[in-house]
């Protein structure tokens, strides 16, 4: 008799899942932004106008806008639309069909032009703080004030906080002093008239009289010193600078500690306009 096999049989295995029928789009990573270049960044009108800009200034009695395209490589109709949009913002002016630069243009002009007197003087004075050591001031008597114009100062020689306007206590710091005994007799009294000594230190001038007996002493080119007048604790010396009939000086000041070192600073420091005056010439009409 034939035997049976009654061992369970091998249980079937589950049917396959279909596949989706939507194809499977491969991750990408996410792109990673790149730098834009320098040429992404311009702006073609902008660069167009500063070429008729740049081109008109180089034309003293002015230039039609046909001439104008030529020289910059531009269609004739968008030179004439950049042109009348410079006109109309007053960076250019149009008179019997020439092109001029604007009152705009010229302030722009004049700007940079004080930007880099003002940055030539800043330079001057770092030079000469870090060969004496000491802070050093440039200033300049300007429509009836004083002006400070530039301070060049280290956090190891501070200068001289501005605890009272300089403009009006001219008669008690040696800016003031020095920049008035460059000025004649009237105009001494009309900026005392309008800015009266007052008492700052215990040590400063008490009266007007005083103060312009003291200004007729000062000997040309000689450094104006004074002491602890504007501030306790402080010393300064001022060099004149007259060039044509600006009225300007380089000062310094010193803790009172270092007072002895005064006038040796003072000299250095004239010695060191002497070897710059060139530079302060350049600057003397900021």
């Amino acid at each position: 008799m034939a035997k049976v096999d009654t061992a369970p049989s091998e249980p079937h295995a589950p049917p396959a899942r279909p596949r989706s029928s939507v194809p499977q789009v491969p991750r990408q990573a996410s792109p990673v932004p790149s730098e834009p270049s320098n040429s992404a960044t311009l702006i073609g009108s902008v660069q167009r106008a500063m070429r008729l800009l740049e081109r008109v200034a180089e034309h003293e009695y002015g230039a039609p806008a046909k001439q104008l395209a030529r020289e910059t490589g531009l269609a004739l109709p968008t030179a004439y639309h950049l042109l009348r949009t410079l006109v109309h913002e007053g960076y250019l002016r149009r008179d019997k069909g020439l092109f001029f630069l604007g009152e705009a243009a010229v302030r722009l002009s004049s700007s940079g032009a004080e930007q880099k007197r003002r940055s030539t003087v800043a330079d001057t004075l770092a030079r000469c703080r870090d060969a004496i050591g000491v802070p050093v001031y440039y200033a300049q008597y300007r429509d009836g004030e004083i002006e400070v114009v530039c301070v060049s100062d280290t956090p190891g020689n501070p200068a001289v906080e501005e605890w009272a306007d300089f403009r009006e206590t001219g008669h008690a710091h040696a800016i003031g002093q020095c920049l008035l005994s460059q000025l004649d007799e009237d105009a001494r009294r009309d900026h005392l008239e309008r800015h009266p000594v007052q008492s700052l230190t215990p040590y400063t001038v008490r009266d007007g009289s005083s103060l312009l007996r003291r200004l007729e002493r000062v000997r040309r080119m000689e450094p104006v010193v004074e002491r602890q007048e504007y501030a306790l604790g402080t010393v300064c010396a001022a060099i004149p600078i007259t060039l044509g009939t600006t009225a300007a000086t380089m000062a310094i000041s010193l803790p009172v500690q270092q007072s002895d070192r005064l006038l040796s600073a003072a000299r250095q420091l004239q010695e060191e306009i002497g070897r710059l005056l060139g530079s302060l010439a350049i600057s003397i009409s900021i």
